[in-house]
Formats: C-alpha cells, sequence, structure tokens
C-alpha cells in the first residue's frame, strides 16, 4: 500500500512539473511574437545619401529623421562618400534587408538604374531625394525647380551686368543630372541677354577645388569675363578665392546656390553677388512626409510628373528664392536658415 501510495504521489509531482514547465514554455514563446508585431508595425526606411561635403545635407538628414520619427518610421542613413559603387551597395543592402522606402540623393544619374531596379522588382518604393535618377520609374522625385534656380542666377547677374557680356561657368558634374536642369534654366535667360561664354568647366564630384584651379590656371580668360556663374556656393567660394589672390574678388559679380552660411558672409562683404535660397528643411520635411505615406502603401495626392527619359513620374518642386544683399535679412535671417551674428560675424 505505502508502495502503492508513493507510486501515486511520485506521478502527481511529476505532471505538477511538467504543467510548469508547459506553461512557463507558453510565457516564453508568447514574447518574441510580440515583440516581432511590434517590430513589423515599425516603418523602416533606407536612405542613401551622396556625401555629405555639402553643407545642406545634414541639415535635411537631420530634419527627415525628426519628422520620419513623428510620424513613427525608423530611418537608416547611410553616405557613400561619393563613390558610385558604394551607393550601389547601400541600395542592395536595404533590399536584403527589406524594408519598407528606400531614400537616395543619386550620386550618378544613370549607374543607380540597375540596383533600383532591383528594389523596384523587391516591391520597395523609392524616393528620389533632390537629384532623379534617370529611366528608372522611381515613386517620386522631389526637389527644386532646378530650370527657376538657373534662371534666378542668370537674371540677377545680367541685371547688374548688363547685355552682351562675356560669362565664365563652373558647373557640376553631368553625373548630377540637376546641373543639366540648372545650365538649362541659365541658358534661356542668357539667350534673351545675348550673354557670350567665353570659358567653362565641370568639377566632378562636386569638388570645389577644381573651381580654384580653372581661375588660377585661366585668369588671363577670366580677366575678360563680365560675370561667373558657379554651380554651387562651393565652388564659388573657391573660384572667388582664386579672383581674391589676384584682387579680382568683387569686381566680377559671381552666382552659386544653396545660401551656405560663407556664401551669405562673402554676399554682405561684397565678393559674391548672390546664391540661390532653397528652403532645404521645408523640402526634407516635405519628403519625409511622403516617403512615411508610401512605405504606408499610400498613395500621396501628387498631380505634377516628370519625365525622367522614359516615365512620368510623380514630381514635387519646391520654388527656390534669389538672395542679395538687399534680402538677405528677410529671406535668411527671418526664417532661421542663419543666425545674424554668423552671417554678419558679429560678436
Amino acid at each position: 500500500m505505502r508502495k502503492r501510495s508513493y507510486v501515486k504521489i511520485t506521478q502527481f509531482l511529476v505532471l505538477c512539473i511538467l504543467s510548469l514547465l508547459l506553461a512557463s514554455c507558453g510565457k516564453t514563446a508568447s514574447e518574441p511574437a510580440a515583440s516581432e508585431e511590434t517590430k513589423e508595425d515599425t516603418i523602416e526606411i533606407g536612405m542613401s545619401f551622396d556625401s555629405f561635403v555639402i553643407e545642406r545635407w545634414q541639415r535635411e538628414r537631420d530634419v527627415f529623421i525628426a519628422t520620419a520619427k513623428e510620424l513613427g518610421a525608423e530611418v537608416n542613413v547611410q553616405t557613400a562618400n561619393g563613390e558610385i559603387e558604394e551607393q550601389i551597395a547601400q541600395i542592395e543592402y536595404f533590399v536584403e534587408k527589406e524594408v519598407d522606402l528606400i531614400v537616395v540623393v543619386p550620386i550618378d544619374a544613370y549607374k543607380v538604374q540597375g540596383a533600383i531596379g532591383k528594389a523596384k522588382k523587391a516591391g520597395i518604393p523609392v524616393v528620389c531625394y533632390d537629384r532623379v535618377v534617370r529611366s528608372a520609374n522611381t515613386d517620386l522625385f522631389i526637389s527644386f525647380d532646378n530650370e527657376a534656380v538657373g534662371r534666378l542666377m542668370a537674371q540677377e547677374l545680367f541685371r547688374v551686368a548688363g547685355r552682351d557680356r562675356n560669362v565664365i561657368m563652373i558647373c557640376g558634374p553631368e553625373t548630377d543630372y540637376n546641373t543639366a536642369m540648372v545650365e538649362e534654366g541659365f541658358q534661356k535667360i542668357m539667350d534673351n541677354y545675348r550673354g557670350k561664354v567665353i570659358g567653362s568647366c565641370r568639377c566632378d564630384n562636386w569638388r570645389a577645388e577644381m573651381a580654384y584651379d580653372y581661375v588660377s590656371e585661366n585668369i588671363d580668360l577670366v580677366e575678360q569675363a563680365d560675370l561667373i556663374m558657379c554651380g554651387n556656393d562651393s565652388l564659388a567660394g573657391e573660384a572667388i578665392r582664386a579672383l581674391s589672390e589676384r584682387r579680382l574678388a568683387g569686381k566680377i559679380p559671381v552666382c552659386g546656390q544653396d545660401a551656405d552660411l560663407e556664401a551669405c558672409q562673402r554676399i554682405v562683404e561684397g565678393t559674391q553677388l548672390m546664391t540661390v535660397y532653397k528652403p532645404v528643411e521645408k523640402l526634407a520635411k516635405t519628403a519625409a512626409e511622403y516617403s512615411v505615406m508610401l512605405a504606408k502603401g499610400e498613395k500621396p495626392s501628387i498631380s505634377t510628373t516628370y519625365y525622367d527619359g522614359a516615365y512620368d513620374i510623380p514630381y514635387v518642386a519646391l520654388e527656390p528664392i534669389c538672395v542679395t544683399a538687399e534680402n538677405l535679412d528677410e529671406a535668411i535671417i527671418a526664417s532661421g536658415f542663419h543666425l545674424r551674428e554668423d552671417v554678419y560675424l558679429e560678436h
């Protein structure tokens, strides 16, 4: 009897222990499921920048990330440092990671087509930020009106210099398709003023030192110019540095774009005539909002399109602003883009 009772007690204890273990296992198994569900609910955006050499990019990165976070999205930002193969690898990594959307600031308008194609094939929407990828049928191209940028540059330069003037053009790389759009806008106004291009160069990967080298090595030609068009403020800064070494800074009108702090300082001191201000915080915020919508499978209400060479793609173009010494306070300082003490070097 005792033996049978002992066996029964032992069996009961074993059953209790097994029940507790099963309950514990069930609880443990449910925890990762909840974690996975939370992870699935989080929108993941992959963002590949050309580089952070240009002053504006870091500001835009921060605004994009903050806006996306407010809307419930996480952003994985990577920079290719101007290396096209690295950017291709980054896009392919985002595809393998199965992010919900990819945003790209392309180094080359053509060479990332294949990587973008892989994303599209995987069902991942792609947004071209500031620069378009040609013939890629991306889901959105959001930028500024780049032809308008060129028109603003030419209008101000020729307004000051007058008609029938000699022009030097120091441009960005052909791989950045925005360069072509800016030049097209510039050319239209220049033709109206009967301007003549007497010299030009292209700065690969937006390397500003190439602008300095061009002016320095072609100073006899540059001295014959009545105005100098530069593709952005970094190029303008180096061109003006070369001019200053020949005591020509401020004597030949120079333009740029992006409203970099140093460019605004040069406008104040009179060595740079104008810059084109592009409210980049608005661009980054709007891009983040549209990106989250696309990542959720929603279609933003966008009525305009851009022909990328093969497809008409949704296009959002923000308006740029011409900035000179006359409206710098209103356009730049009042908007909070730069502080007055920084622009005017107040202490």
